[in-house]
Order: C-alpha cells, then sequence, then structure tokens
C-alpha cells in the first residue's frame, strides 16, 4: 500500500468499525451465543463483501479497494472478536462447541468470499465487454 492511500484507509475503517458496533451493539454485556452469531454473520458479510470488492476492482482501483477494502470492510470484520468468544467458550470447558462453531465460521465466510469474488469477476468481466 502506498502512504498516500493512508487516509481513505482511516477515513473506511472509521466507516466500518462504526457500522460493526451499531450492530453488535444489541449483544454487549459479555458471551452469549447470540452475540458470537451476530459477530460470524458480520464476519461472513464482510468476507462477502471484500471477495466481490477484490473481484471486481482488483488491481485497476487501489483507491477503491484501499478505502472499501481495507478500510472499510476491514474495520466492519472482526476477528479478534472471533477469537475472544472462542476463548471464552474454551474457557467454559464447551471445546466441542468451539471447534464445531469454529469450523462452521471458517467455512461460512470462506464460501461468501467465494460467491463475492465470483460475483466481482463477473460483474469486471460485462463491464470490461461493454
Amino acid at each position: 500500500m502506498r502512504w498516500g492511500l493512508l487516509p481513505l484507509v482511516v477515513a473506511g475503517g472509521v466507516l466500518g468499525v462504526a457500522l460493526r458496533q451499531a450492530l453488535l451493539l444489541p449483544f454487549e454485556g459479555g458471551f452469549s451465543f447470540t452475540a458470537l452469531a451476530a459477530t460470524i454473520a458480520v464476519n461472513a458479510v464482510g468476507s462477502g463483501l471484500l471477495g466481490f470488492v477484490v473481484g471486481r476492482v482488483g488491481s485497476t482501483g487501489p483507491r477503491r479497494r484501499a478505502f472499501l477494502g481495507t478500510g472499510v470492510l476491514g474495520g466492519f470484520t472482526t476477528y479478534s472478536g472471533f477469537a475472544v468468544a472462542e476463548a471464552q467458550l474454551l474457557q467454559a470447558q464447551l471445546v466441542v462447541h468451539a471447534v464445531v462453531i469454529a469450523i462452521a465460521a471458517l467455512l461460512v465466510a470462506s464460501a461468501a468470499a467465494w460467491a463475492g469474488l465470483a460475483a466481482g469477476v463477473a460483474l469486471a468481466r460485462k463491464a470490461d465487454a461493454a
């Protein structure tokens, strides 16, 4: 990344973090499976959208990719929040739950990223053909 893109990343990050916080605010106050599900949903949606941005913008739009991809969607998703929730499951000795949820979350986010990437690439090709 070029240093000149840093303000775009910061501005996008502010938007992404604010959006995530607004969505997850009702679930604050400690661990719950509902909060964990909301975090997984946010990460899956963010993964799908990031796949779309990468597929659609690719290397042709470094400013858009910095703002939307690294900034907005990087701020929107939260791997650390998910990791802490997983650690809380392990601390509560819910090992099977932790493993199943971790695998499911990875599969869901990866599938969303793949679908977003495919849609973004298809749209980019359609735009190039026009």
